[in-house]
């Protein structure tokens, strides 16, 4: 054993290199080369490949060549793309990696869970997954779920270890004074010494689980993924009949054979889900600058959904920077001065610095303060105190700590600890004085500890708990409340034994009010929730009055709203509730099975539900909405488990802004589905309809081959990243059912592609017909289809706009993109290299008027009927 104060940083990083790290598995990687050969696999690709060994065998080195090259690049495009998605979520997984609290140099630290080391004193709390298998040394009413490694439910009632011999131990899992890796702690508190790491626990004897997993596509995925093979059905049939009619009118059978599969090749969107996990994969990335971090990819789309956001108060709608402002006892109102951890803070009454000794219920309340707390001071430093513990145990032991009381200098001696629970809503010790006297110390709900009290403790000594005391302190915690002061009540009693700790006939010290002040960008976030017809509800353990005070501020609570607590919920049948819940912008007052309650309630009434939490109460009702949110300052390990987003701030304006990215990026996808599937329709009516009309073929397969590569590529994923547009949070959202071709996109769709097919034959005709020469004719064709779909790509950036009112510079990257893309067009055409490749001729300056003049017309065109579709909706909408 190291002793209960830990090891040292310097032989901790010692033992890191000597053991390795605190892991079981780091998980399947992909390597590049999978990657990379997986681009291969696609059956039209292979189809592709095969038909190019077969021109070789025919003579077609050349063009077979050629073609090779073009399915290589698009190949490596796949790959950087795939590469960088693969990296983006690897530097996610480890974001949101578990930590632990651990003890080193003397002080207590958080650090990664994969760097605790053998010899660690870690500390361990009701919500924390344990970090390591560890020997218990410290236990308070601990008790763990260990159905993870040993199957039974029920969790698992800890105790110290007797052991304190210095050699490493190894307890089977039913060793009930051992903690061990992965499992959940759930109830209590506890230190532990680590005797094991990584594969070394119990858990890394266990088939590793996190290998097992496989990656799922999101429903958006899936959806584009069946829709892409109706497509893909579709195309098939009409190349065959392309390639069918094509050898019935005469025309090579082998060329028309690879014209039918190169136009297979150039028309399926069979990258459309890959370019989807990409605009997500960004999209999430934007997310992480922005404080969320988003574990399950298909949370990205349904953030675009939400309509309803329940937020937790404490930390995410506040500050988290409990300070207790106000200590009430029957006598006295003292004022407590500070802010956070400062030490500066001092003790008023009348604006005058209390003599503590002669207020007898204030000493008290400040002993139960410092003592009932798993708070620790760490230290003092710049006028700061650092302390470890939970935000209200925090408060009060730095009030405490402002009139000179600290559990070290107290004498006190923790015997026993009952710890706070939901249900209680109180935490009570078990105490030993300097003279060996035994007390039993309580804090909780100021309701709840007056509940429990049947004497109270004035200036002149202890009396009985009559009704006008009651009545007196019942105002007192209702008047502190409603001022937005979180009110928190001490009581104690003097017991003769240690199992003398039933939480009665107390006698009460003090309330201690205090303040945890409204985020002002909350504030912010709450008003474009409402511009964006997103409702948020506040679900708090605080008391009703506390509630409501922070909801007006935070403009949650507006007049008609109703405020609804536990109690009530409790014998509230669920007809009731269905009925009211519309009303209600604030719970107070409730358990982790009312939480679950209002989310299901409200999911049951098709309303897309995120819901925040933090605490290990939080866990249930995080897991069954449709987002869960957890926190990552303040959350449990467990929590961030069960949510889909965390919190890195605990902001709730992270979780607004983490929402109007789902919006912009399902934007973005349909912006890219649109323009993808318009220029495939396009180039298949190009095909089909110069054949239906008894023309020669007028794109060769190594020219639609260089337009799938340079149109399908780099404008699409530039698309995906394209900025939210300014009314994105003024919309409704979405209905989660809801069609990716809703609003009239499909028919929008196949216009566009007709139009820019048959403009490209249109071209291909007038030339042909002027020219007499084929190959010119081709070259203007393949020009006409390439610049329209270039152009096209700034129409699909709005689907209210027309492209003269779009502003296409505020998307460099898609401009970019255009101008690669045009280059590749510029240098096949008019290079020798690339007439050469590509089968192209030098157009005359007529050939180029006529391209313009047609190309021109496309968006024009386009316009003219957005504006007529407009125009007939409004219509309708006023009818």
């Amino acid at each position: 054993m190291t002793g209960f104060q830990g090891i040292t940083s310097k032989e901790a990083a010692k033992r890191l290199i000597q053991d390795g790290e605190n892991i079981i598995s780091k998980g399947k990687k992909v390597h590049p080369m999978k990657i990379f050969t997986s681009q291969f696999c696609d059956l039209l690709t292979m189809i592709l490949l095969i038909s190019t060994i077969l021109s070789v065998v025919m003579g077609e080195a050349a063009e077979a060549l050629t073609i090779i090259a073009v399915v290589f690049l698009n190949a490596l495009m796949g790959f950087f793309q795939e590469y960088r998605t693969e990296k983006s979520l690897e530097k996610l997984s480890q974001l949101s990696a578990p930590s632990a609290v651990v003890e080193r140099d003397g002080k207590i630290i958080s650090i990664p869970a994969s760097q605790v080391v053998v010899g660690d004193l870690i500390l361990i709390k009701a919500g924390d997954r344990i970090p390591a298998d560890c020997q218990l040394v410290e236990v308070y009413s601990l008790t763990c779920d260990e159905s993870l490694l040993s199957g039974e439910s029920i969790p698992v009632e800890k105790k110290q270890s007797t052991n304190h011999s210095s050699a490493p131990i190894r307890p089977d899992i039913h060793n009930r004074s051992c903690g061990f890796m992965g499992t959940l702690v759930v109830s209590g508190n506890a230190k532990g010494i680590v005797y094991a790491t990584g594969r070394d626990t119990q858990m890394g004897q266990i088939a590793d689980l996190l290998d097992s997993v496989e990656q799922e596509q999101t429903p958006l995925q899936k959806k584009l993924d069946q829709m892409g093979k109706y497509i893909a059905i579709g195309c098939i049939i009409i190349c065959a009949l392309v390639s069918g009619i094509g050898i019935l009118r005469g025309e090579p059978v082998f060329d028309m054979i690879l014209t039918g599969i190169s136009l297979s090749v150039a028309a399926i969107p069979e990258g459309l889900p890959a370019i989807v996990t990409i605009a997500l994969a960004l999209s999430v990335n934007r997310m992480v600058k922005r404080n969320a971090v988003i574990r399950k990819l298909h949370a990205v789309e349904t953030l675009g959904c939400a309509n309803i956001i329940c937020s937790d108060k404490t930390g995410t709608l506040t500050e988290n920077k409990m300070t207790v402002k106000i200590i009430r006892t029957i006598d006295h109102s003292i004022d407590v001065t500070g802010n956070g951890f400062e030490k500066s803070g001092q003790l008023l009454y009348s604006g005058r610095q209390v003599n503590i000794s002669a207020m007898p219920p204030l000493s008290m309340a400040l002993d139960i303060g410092a003592v009932c707390s798993n708070a620790e001071i760490v230290s003092e430093k710049n006028g700061l105190f650092e302390v470890y513990g939970e935000p209200t145990e925090v408060a009060l032991t730095i009030a405490s700590a402002k009139s000179g009381k600290t559990k070290q200098n107290l004498g006190y001696t923790v015997i026993k600890e009952i710890p706070f629970d939901s249900k209680r809503k109180m935490m009570s010790v078990v105490v030993k004085s300097k003279n060996g006297e035994l007390f039993l110390f309580s804090k909780g709900g100021w309701d709840v500890i007056l509940g429990k009290c049947s004497f109270c403790q004035t200036q002149s000594g202890i009396v009985s708990m009559n009704h006008d005391i009651k009545s007196r302190l019942e105002r007192y915690g209702e008047q502190m409340a409603g001022d937005a002061l979180r009110v928190l009540g001490t009581c104690w009693r003097k017991i003769s034994s240690v199992n003398d700790c039933s939480e009665c006939s107390m006698t009460f010290a003090a309330f201690e009010g205090m303040q945890d002040p409204p985020r002002k960008e909350a504030v912010d976030a709450v008003i474009q929730c409402r511009k964006a017809n997103i409702r948020p509800i506040m679900i708090t353990g605080d008391n009703k009055l506390t509630a409501a005070a922070i909801a007006k501020q935070l403009k949650i609570l507006t007049p008609g709203d109703e405020v609804l607590t536990g109690p009530e919920l409790e014998n509230m049948p669920d007809s009731e509730l269905e009925h009211r819940i519309g009303k209600t912008a604030v719970f107070a007052r409730v358990t982790p099975a009312h939480k679950l309650r209002i989310v299901r309630t409200l999911k049951k009434q098709g309303n897309i539900v995120a819901m925040t939490g933090d605490g290990v109460n939080d866990a249930p009702a995080v897991k069954e909405a449709n987002i869960g949110v957890a926190m990552g300052i303040n959350g449990t390990d467990v929590t961030r488990e069960a949510a889909s987003v965390i919190l890195m701030d605990d902001n709730f304006a992270t979780l607004v802004a983490a929402v109007e990215e789902g919006r912009v990026i399902y934007r973005n996808i349909r912006k890219f589905i649109r323009y993808l599937l318009s220029c495939n329709i396009g180039e298949v009516v190009t095909m089909f309809a110069a054949m239906m009309m008894g023309m020669p073929v007028p794109l060769l397969p190594i020219q639609i081959l260089l337009v799938n590569l340079a149109t399908d590529g780099l404008p699409a994923i530039a698309l995906g990243i394209d900025p939210p547009d300014k009314d994105v949070m003024s919309k409704r959202p979405r209905r989660s059912d809801e069609s990716v071709f809703s609003n009239g996109l499909m028919s929008t769709i196949i216009f566009r592609g007709c139009l820019i097919g048959l403009t490209t034959v249109w071209v291909f005709s007038t030339i042909l017909n002027r020219s007499g020469d084929i190959n010119t004719a081709r070259t203007a064709a393949l020009t006409t289809l390439v610049l329209t779909q270039l152009i096209h790509v700034f129409e699909c950036k709005s689907e209210e706009k027309t492209l003269f009112q779009i502003n296409i510079f505020n998307n460099m990257r898609l401009v970019g993109a255009v101008i690669i893309s045009a280059l590749v067009l510029f240098w096949s055409i008019s290079t020798p290299i690339g007439m050469d490749i590509f089968q192209t001729s030098v157009l005359s300056f007529n050939d180029i008027l006529t391209v313009i003049g047609y190309t021109a017309i496309v968006p024009i065109l386009s316009s003219i009927s957005h504006i007529f579709k407009k125009n007939n909706k409004d219509l309708t909408n006023i009818k």
